[in-house]
């Protein structure tokens, strides 16, 4: 049995990471390993959304859909920006002015008009987001970043050759952690 994350909640499934999960517009879409939190251009929408609210760097965009999923999606750089590029190459943002040689965003009429046209879609996505927030809990970012921080730190100790000793070592300090978590 396998567990993702799907519309606000986890989910038992036979099929792993990679199988299919429904949509709320009947569409369905393919599943990433935790499976995509935003379909076919839907991150263009929601980040037109937030940039109509005020204007932002790349980094204040991925550090807002953090937040106002709980956590649950955090887009990498390499998602964000090639769309931050193409939404501006269509002319539905601009750079505004930078600060310390961060570029800022702003949307443009283009952009508002384009937000206007999708505005159901952009309420269904908003209200998705904010249910994830709900089901996420308080501190899940914080959470999610140490479990990555802890996964990076395996996964690089063990591409180096170790004596066995220290690989049960290794795996107790894993052990007594998950023990101090489930008593904490």
């Amino acid at each position: 049995m396998y567990r993702h994350f799907h519309e606000g909640r986890f989910h038992r499934s036979r099929h792993g990471w990679g199988g299919r999960m429904g949509r709320h517009d009947g569409h369905e879409r393919r599943g990433g390993r935790h499976g995509r939190f935003f379909g076919h251009g839907d991150l263009r929408i929601v980040l037109l959304a937030l940039l109509e609210q005020q204007s932002m760097h790349g980094y204040e965009l991925i550090k807002a859909l953090e937040e106002r999923t709980g956590g649950a999606y955090r887009p990498s750089p390499g998602v964000l920006y090639p769309t931050l590029a193409m939404l501006e190459d269509e002319g539905m943002i601009r750079q505004a002015d930078s600060e310390a040689g961060r570029k800022n965003f702003e949307i443009t009429d283009a952009g508002r008009a384009e937000l206007d046209r999708a505005r159901p879609t952009v309420e269904a996505l908003l209200e998705r987001m904010d249910e994830a927030s709900r089901h996420a809990g308080p501190g899940r970012p914080r959470v999610a970043r140490a479990m990555m921080n802890l996964g990076l730190a395996v996964k690089n100790r063990m591409a180096r050759p170790m004596t066995p000793e220290q690989l049960d070592r290794i795996v107790g300090m894993i052990d007594d952690t998950a023990a101090a978590i489930e008593r904490a």
